[in-house]
């Protein structure tokens, strides 16, 4: 039986860290540190990832500032929106919330956005960083650093372990990808035009899995004592499941996230882990 890996819980350990010192920023520069939320449009599912990051940000001490921006606005005008925040010295991150209506470019507001604040982690300087595993000197994308987190928690070994990763998005699969390969595993990469899926999966010690397929990978898939890592989210049958059968594939594995409560409350977490190391950077240290 795997051990489980609770995301829950290492969540909330690392919140409370945050708490305190967020405190003590507060008192040393009459200030907490401060993240802008930019929401296009009334999505109902980014309406709910909005409020879940304002109400995670109230919990430890971060202030929020809610941009609500109608879904007729324009690239310029978001644009001019961004830089706004750019130049605003009390705001120390931003994030834009994904999907954007489709007369916008995802690309051009996120290349807008400082690299200093880009807390989200998608700016191809914080991506360039992260490649080449510069990650004192930026900040990394939120997920894969999250997934980091685990491996550091739980005391898994990275080095010398052959590394699958199951989804090559640029959010997810290529970041942590590189993150794997820098902590000298031996990583493989792989996507929807994969030949013989399982031909790879089966050789993994570490297995991590970004696609968005429910039950994708099936036990007989997975090798004996393998550290799985289900970053996918879907709902099947009413339920909220992974990318891993995950009932089986406990049976297999040494370790293994559940969906949900493994990465997803992880990915706020480092958000707001992010939003403090921008105010830090920003003061010199």
């Amino acid at each position: 039986m795997a051990v489980i890996l609770d995301g829950r819980a290492l969540s909330e350990k690392i919140r409370g860290q945050l708490k305190e010192e967020v405190k003590e920023l507060k008192e040393r520069f009459g200030r907490a540190p401060a993240l802008a939320v930019v929401l296009v449009g009334n999505d109902p599912a980014s309406e709910i990832y909005v409020r879940n990051k304002i109400k995670a940000c109230q919990k430890v001490g971060i202030d929020s500032v809610d941009k609500r921006l109608p879904a007729t606005i324009t690239q310029e005008e978001l644009n001019r929106v961004v830089k706004e925040l750019n130049e605003n010295p009390e705001i120390d991150g931003i994030i834009v919330q994904l999907p954007l209506p489709e007369h916008l470019s995802c690309r051009e507001v996120i290349n807008y956005i400082s690299p200093e604040k880009d807390v989200d982690g998608f700016h191809p300087v914080n991506a360039g960083k992260c490649m080449l595993g510069l990650y004192e000197e930026g900040l990394m994308p939120c997920t894969p650093a999250g997934v980091m987190k685990f491996f550091e928690e739980y005391g898994i070994e990275l080095r010398g372990k052959n590394a699958v990763m199951v989804g090559h998005s640029n959010i997810v699969g290529k970041p942590l990808a590189n993150m794997l390969l820098n902590a000298d595993a031996t990583v493989s990469v792989c996507h929807v035009y994969t030949n013989d899926l399982a031909s790879y999966t089966k050789n993994a010690d570490i297995l991590c899995v970004a696609t968005g397929v429910p039950h994708l990978i099936k036990a007989d898939m997975v090798k004996e004592g393998a550290v799985v890592i289900d970053i996918g989210i879907s709902r099947l049958n009413g339920k909220i499941v992974g990318d891993v059968d995950f009932e089986a594939v406990k049976e297999k594995a040494s370790a293994i996230t559940p969906v949900p409560g493994g990465v997803g409350p992880m990915t706020i977490t480092m958000l707001l882990y992010n939003t403090v190391k921008a105010f830090k950077m920003r003061h010199g240290f």
